[in-house]
């Protein structure tokens, strides 16, 4: 039998392409429905939009400032986060999303494998609390440095500075570490205090990934300012409504914010995201509210879904990772989009039985429970 050929060829300058580029795999982001009418409910977004204010406040942006380049350094923003943070405006950087100051982070501190040797590998060591965000390792890829895979507790737990030492595998000295916290995609929350002995232990930089925190019992903000090898991490994406305006930041001491100012891309926020960031900083009553009403329908739906005999983990974000019963969490996947509602599923071992549902309005959840128990019953 004939094979029919690609009709996609390759150029000649694939074979250019740097042997480490070829080798990576790229961070695979949630689909974007392109179907009319399904409910997304699989990129942990917030179901609410910005508030008014600050949608006006960049509607009014667009205008002459458009050919002018942005703040360089975010300034403004910085001093109206500082304010926030008790801290000063050399203790704030702004990245193109949290994303962004991440890989910021690992091309600051960590070198790549090409430049240490076996008794120096922990310089060039990117290590993370695994299963977390799955970008972790592309990032740490992408630079070239070693990306290490740690394992949480069966239950997503944060291990304790002695199981850790005991287990032999975490690298107090690495150049990187990353925590999320709380853990995606397992939605658990970590104490300051759990956190904090982790930090007081670790001699390399240690980053604390707070996307989700705006939805969870408490924070670990002032850790950074602390200690100075602490980095704390934040998005205005989860909570704030600002996704397609990518702005995030880190809190952390001077000197690494000034080491991350040494790396980064010249204007890497753009203006309207800046400007929307500020509004949002002055109306974060409005947001509050949206916080206590997307945890108010988290729980709603951890007790309906648990009623119906699925296995829901305890969450502190905005999403529940949740073992559906009878069939596999993938028939599940297609039995729900048959349905027009888009969860996520993870072909990774560890999770590949549980499905993530980010938290909807009330009427998606709703949508979401009928459609549940009529996959039930069709079994």
């Amino acid at each position: 039998m004939k094979t029919k050929r690609s009709s996609v060829k390759k150029s000649g300058v694939a074979a250019r392409v740097r042997p480490l580029v070829q080798a990576l795999h790229a961070y695979v982001p949630g689909e974007q429905p392109k179907i009319r009418g399904l409910i997304k409910l699989n990129t942990n977004e917030n179901p609410y939009p910005p508030a008014p204010a600050v949608l006006k406040a960049t509607r009014a942006a667009v205008d002459g400032r458009l050919r002018l380049y942005p703040n360089p350094t975010s300034s403004a923003l910085r001093a109206k986060l500082a304010k926030m943070h008790g801290c000063g405006p050399e203790n704030i950087f702004i990245g193109n999303g949290s994303d962004e100051v991440l890989a910021y982070l690992i091309r600051a501190f960590a070198e790549p494998l090409s430049a240490v040797t076996p008794t120096t590998l922990g310089k060039a060591t990117v290590q993370y609390l695994w299963p977390c965000y799955s970008l972790y390792p592309v990032l740490a890829e992408t630079h070239g440095a070693r990306a290490k895979a740690v394992p949480l507790l069966a239950d997503f737990a944060l291990p304790t500075v002695p199981v850790l030492k005991r287990g032999g595998e975490w690298d107090f000295d690495a150049a990187l570490s990353l925590v999320t916290t709380p853990n995606a995609p397992s939605g658990r929350g970590y104490s300051r205090e759990e956190l904090e002995a982790l930090c007081k232990a670790q001699k390399g930089v240690i980053v604390l990934d707070e996307a989700y925190v705006d939805f969870a019992e408490g924070h670990s903000a002032d850790l950074a300012l602390k200690y100075p090898h602490v980095v704390v991490a934040r998005t205005f994406s989860k909570a704030y409504s600002l996704c397609f305006q990518r702005v995030g930041y880190c809190i952390a001491h001077a000197d690494v914010v000034a080491a991350l100012d040494r790396v980064r891309d010249s204007y890497n926020v753009n203006g309207l995201g800046q400007v929307a960031a500020e509004a949002t900083l002055d109306h974060l009553a409005y947001y509050r509210k949206g916080f206590a009403r997307v945890i108010r329908t988290r729980e709603r739906l951890r007790r309906e879904l648990s009623g119906l005999g699925w296995k829901v983990l305890p969450s502190q974000t905005n999403f529940l990772l949740a073992e559906p019963p009878g069939l596999p969490a993938k028939a599940w996947l297609e039995r729900l989009r048959e349905k027009k509602i888009l969860v996520r599923w993870f072909s990774l071992p560890e999770i590949q039985q549980y499905l993530r549902i980010t938290i909807g309005t009330d009427a998606e959840i709703d949508a979401l429970l009928r459609a549940v128990r009529a996959v039930s019953r069709a079994g």
